[in-house]
């Protein structure tokens, strides 16, 4: 954690697994008493306080451009930095892909597997591919009724 802090930057009272991997250190933050596990590959984001992100998670920030159909993919270049926000308290479960620029709000819940490839709102419960919205937290089902806490 020593190292890590040197490169990037992070806050206090955060677990880091072995494999955790970046790809732009200048636009990568870690908030506090987060939880990053296993073999998880942040390419650039800006990370709120309490978030859990699961083994195996990709969260991206450039892809490839692909707009040319007379030059080939792997030589038109990628697009620019555009890091994911995720916001304070947020559960991303394993294996879950996230695609450029998006925002996770807060305590939103990203379903093992999901590609999210759209924000999510706060206190939203998402998960498939693409991910869409199946709930929201705080929500209670009573004979297919959905009644809402306010939130």
């Amino acid at each position: 954690m020593a190292i890590l802090k040197r490169i990037i930057k992070v806050g206090k009272n955060n677990c880091i697994e072995a494999g955790f991997r970046f790809g732009m250190k200048d636009i990568l933050i870690i908030g506090n008493n987060c939880e990053i596990n296993e073999d998880v590959y942040i390419q650039s984001a800006i990370i709120g306080n309490y978030v859990l992100i699961a083994q195996r998670v990709a969260i991206l920030a450039v892809t490839h451009k692909f707009d040319s159909l007379e030059v080939p993919i792997i030589k038109q270049g990628s697009t620019k930095a555009n890091p994911v926000i995720i916001e304070d308290d947020v559960w991303i479960g394993r294996n879950v892909v996230v695609m450029p620029g998006l925002r996770l709000g807060k305590g939103s819940i990203i379903g093992a597997g999901a590609i999210v490839t759209k924000d999510v709102p706060k206190y939203a419960i998402v998960g498939g591919v693409p991910a869409k919205i199946i709930r929201y937290r705080g929500e209670t089902t009573v004979n297919h009724l959905v009644f809402r806490k306010n939130m």
